[in-house]
């Protein structure tokens, strides 16, 4: 019986493979996968053309050679397929189409107000989906969706989400496919950044990474031997729950003085609303800051300082080649970066810090759905030998 299984297998294995080194070196010839792939010729060109057969590659003409016929390239599928992501977020719910490649279209990407009932929001995000599959020419291949909050990886029920708890117990994923009849695949929203960011950021060809988003939350995606750290259940990373002023502000958690509520967008925002005596959202709070208004130096000098705590935390446990930070609030201050890598300096363990790149992260948690539902199809296509 092995003998009859083995060739559907290993032909899988040399699709993946090709699936794979096109993520990540973008447009290839044939030749030049059958050199860095170790496949032979033959293999190459068969699994290229089962993969063009399925719509996830496209043929591509090479730019004019100097000397002879130029090569046909081969790409990740822009017209032929396409993926949709959804971004459920507090205050905004993203619903977005990117082919294959990964290239978000603007054109059909739309934000609307996250509702505060459930079925509402789903019913929403359904009726958008449904707009964009009569819209799409090409064949949809599936969803992916982040979301904010402790996530059970078997479940893909949310079983507690801090900043929008109205996810609380329901499993979106599954409610969103079967609504819409599509392949819906939920990430936690940390976990997403961390996989976007290796498909299509400077995360690519790192295996031993971290991701801190501290957007809304603070959470954490980790890569660690090229693999996603997930926990036994999915629910690693939530290091914005640990406490850090036992006696501070109330949690969405129900804790007290949790990370997430001094080192965030949200703490920020929260800082200069009291401020202003108004409630402010971070993208007013930046502006703000940056026009002059109102001098925020302490507000920015206590973020930085728990910030730095977080970071410092992530290097001395985790020991990650790079560390990613996303978040809005250092538009704020043209030093804030700055004066949270000093700080982190002098609490991160010096070996730990001396092999770690510190970086702000330039991708999107659009960027991240689209990443979450690509790195299911891989996955799915064939196992992986690692």
């Amino acid at each position: 019986m092995s003998a009859r299984i083995e060739p559907t297998l290993l032909r899988k294995l040399n699709e993946r493979r090709v699936l794979e080194l096109i993520q990540q070196r973008g447009p290839l010839s044939r030749a030049t996968l059958t050199r860095i792939s170790g496949m032979s010729a033959p293999t190459v060109s068969k699994a290229v053309a089962s993969l063009l057969d399925a719509g996830l590659l496209e043929e591509i003409d090479a730019p004019i050679a100097a000397f002879g016929r130029p090569a046909k390239l081969v790409r990740l599928a822009a017209a032929s397929a396409q993926v949709l992501g959804v971004v459920i977020e507090p205050g905004q719910t993203w619903v977005v189409a990117s082919g294959i490649d990964g290239r978000i279209d603007p054109a059909r990407s739309k934000a609307f107000s996250t509702s505060s009932d459930y079925d509402t929001l789903i019913d929403r995000i359904s009726a958008e989906l449904q707009h964009l599959q009569e819209d799409i020419a090409g064949e949809i291949h599936g969803v992916g969706l982040t979301v904010p909050g402790l996530m059970h990886a078997t479940t893909a029920k949310v079983l507690i989400s801090p900043n929008l708890h109205l996810l609380d117990d329901h499993a979106p994923g599954e409610d969103l496919a079967d609504r819409t009849g599509l392949n819906c695949v939920a990430l936690q929203e940390s976990h997403a950044l961390c996989v976007g960011e290796k498909m299509f950021g400077d995360a690519r060809g790192l295996n031993d990474f971290a991701m801190m988003d501290v957007s809304t939350g603070l959470g954490l995606g980790v890569m660690s031997g090229g693999k996603l750290l997930t926990g036994h259940s999915g629910l690693a990373g939530e290091l914005g729950h640990i406490t850090v002023a036992p006696h501070g502000l109330l949690c969405g958690c129900g804790n007290r003085g949790c990370l997430e509520t001094l080192a965030t967008d949200a703490a920020l925002a929260r800082a200069i609303s009291s401020r202003m005596g108004q409630t402010m959202e971070i993208s007013d709070a930046v502006q703000l800051i940056r026009d002059g208004a109102i001098d925020a130096r302490q507000e920015l000098d206590q973020v930085a300082e728990y910030l730095a705590i977080a970071c410092a935390a992530v290097i001395n446990i985790f020991n990650p080649t790079a560390f990613f930070v996303h978040g809005a609030l250092f538009a704020a201050a043209d030093h804030l970066f700055e004066l949270v890598l000093e700080r982190t300096g002098s609490r991160a363990l010096k070996p730990s810090l001396a092999d770690c790149r510190i970086v702000q992260a330039r991708g999107s948690k659009q960027q991240a759905a689209i990443a979450g539902i690509l790195r299911h199809l891989t996955h799915s296509w064939a196992p992986t030998l690692s």
